[in-house]
């Protein structure tokens, strides 16, 4: 069991999260060892069972990294304002350097009294550079500390997930590749509409995946544009930090405008969650595509055995895990959008401590994602196709468009063209046949303009062809909708050449 580990579960191992209560400090005799960063006016000490509560290490640990650096950054900043000497900061600076090394190496040991990471922090760096230590929580507050380093791990998470979702998309396209010319039927409302490539139907799910790392981008943008740091705990900070300069260290567009907004605000937490619930409702549509067609009752794809479970009780059976947990992830994603959105809309203007929340619904978001990516990634790369299958699937009638695309390049109008194919169709029912097994009678009946040559409309490869409309499922129209994709994702570098940007690879 890990250190932290010990915090989460409460285990009595080394007194840490033992579930006693801290001893009861005095207003002048604070808790030996304890690092609180607030107390001072308070008489007695925390109830245990507010302790238990307020306590948010278990989840806000994994933001020591970008406390870290914000905190050099802050050391940095009081020494421009004159708050500190150069020696001092640079003293800071390598103190927090030594802690981040401790927390990377994972030999720190969590104390009940460290309520959240910063508290953690700030017992960690007294350690480090004794009482200098406490200087550095000077003119900021955690409100602005926990809003800065959120957006840094937001921002570094939505660069995780865009590096996972490429991946997914490769194996989309490995696949779609491999399928050539294949024909399946597409489905509208789940019933045969009209046939397509496979690798069209295939690529129809590279596209959304797109977009979303179209929101990716723009939700990471979201959380470097304003930084909240020098905001402190709602009225800005009394001392005069370079918010410009810490703006620059930081990698941020700019200094939040206002300070109550910058503690208050939430809205770079909702804009990843939204795009990740986009994420999962896209890897369940996937996913529900998937196993459909890998039931006994479509028999289109064969599922691998790495990413495949079997029964306990039915030795037959094998089982899409992946893509089902893949397909549940949509919901619990969506879940974590709906409680942020719940929890901040209620809330006063400024810093609430509800905010806290806020992580644990955007950590599970971002865990639960990066978790079902590979997975639904390798489950597709290994997925096999049986093509013959595919077009046995396609019958006649599913070309009736295609009989009134007919009449209406022999003039006829498309409603009395659509009625006409549609007298076919109800016909063929009547009669318990495909469409291509009707005879010339009725074809000659059910309009003057059908010809001899009506019957070739009732290929499919025939259908197909003709749909070579930019982005349809015409050959050309799919081969050059595949090197985009493949140009998406391995887009070529530009150099500067003669004042002419060159394509070199």
């Amino acid at each position: 069991m890990s250190r932290l580990e010990l915090v989460k579960t409460g285990s009595g191992e080394s007194g840490v999260g033992s579930g006693s209560p801290d001893p009861l400090p005095t207003p002048d005799s604070p808790l030996p060892g304890s690092h609180k960063l607030w107390g001072g006016r308070f008489a007695g000490g925390t109830a245990p069972a507010l302790e238990r509560l307020n306590r948010s290490l278990d989840v806000d640990f994994r933001l020591w990294p970008f406390d870290v650096e914000l905190s050099k950054a802050w050391a940095v900043g009081l020494w421009s304002a004159g708050v500190l000497t150069r020696e001092d900061s640079a003293r800071l600076e390598q103190g927090l350097d030594a802690v981040g090394r401790r927390l990377a190496a994972g030999t720190v040991e969590p104390l009940p009294s460290d309520e959240d990471v910063h508290t953690l922090i700030d017992r960690l760096l007294h350690e480090e550079v004794g009482d200098l230590a406490a200087r550095l929580h000077t003119g900021r507050s955690r409100n602005d500390q926990v809003a800065t380093a959120t957006r840094l791990w937001s921002a570094d998470a939505c660069r995780r997930l865009d590096g996972a979702l490429r991946e997914l998309q490769q194996a989309l396209v490995t696949q779609a590749e491999s399928l050539g010319s294949a024909p399946m039927p597409a489905y509208t409302h789940l019933q045969r509409a009209q046939p397509v490539l496979a690798a069209h139907w295939m690529l129809a799910h590279f596209w959304p995946l797109e977009r979303d790392r179209a929101r990716l981008v723009a939700a990471g943008r979201a959380a470097s544009a304003s930084l909240p740091l020098g905001a402190g705990a709602v009225a800005g900070s009394a001392y005069p930090v370079s918010r410009v300069l810490l703006k620059e260290s930081l990698g941020f567009a700019a200094p939040s405008a206002n300070s109550i907004d910058a503690v208050g605000d939430r809205d770079f937490v909702a804009e990843l969650l939204f795009a990740l619930a986009l994420v999962g409702t896209h890897l369940s549509r996937l996913a529900e595509d998937l196993i459909l067609f890998g039931s006994s009752e479509f028999g289109f794809v064969r599922f691998g055995d790495a990413y495949s479970t079997g029964s306990s009780m039915m030795p037959q059976k094998r089982n899409p895990d992946a893509l089902e947990l893949a397909r549940a992830t949509g919901g619990r994603v969506l879940g974590d959008l709906t409680a942020l959105l719940a929890t901040m809309k209620g809330l006063p203007s400024g810093y609430n401590k509800d905010m806290q929340e806020d992580k644990r619904a955007l950590f599970d978001a971002v865990d639960a994602t990066l978790l079902v990516l590979p997975a639904a990634a390798g489950a597709v790369a290994e997925l096999t196709f049986d093509t013959a299958r595919m077009r046995a699937a396609l019958t006649s009638g599913m070309m009736a468009t295609d009989l009134a695309d007919y009449l209406v390049r022999k003039g006829a109008t498309f409603r009395e063209a659509h009625a006409a194919a549609g007298s076919l169709v109800r016909q063929a029912e009547e009669r318990g046949c495909e469409l291509d097994a009707l005879p010339a009678e009725a074809f000659a009946a059910a309009h003057p303009l059908f010809g001899d040559d009506a019957r070739a409309m009732l290929s499919p490869d025939a259908s197909i062809a003709l749909r070579e409309i930019d982005g349809g499922t015409g050959p050309a129209a799919v081969r050059a909708q595949l090197a985009h994709a493949k140009e998406v994702l391995h887009p070529p570098k530009l150099t500067p050449g003669n004042g002419v940007a060159a394509i070199v690879g």
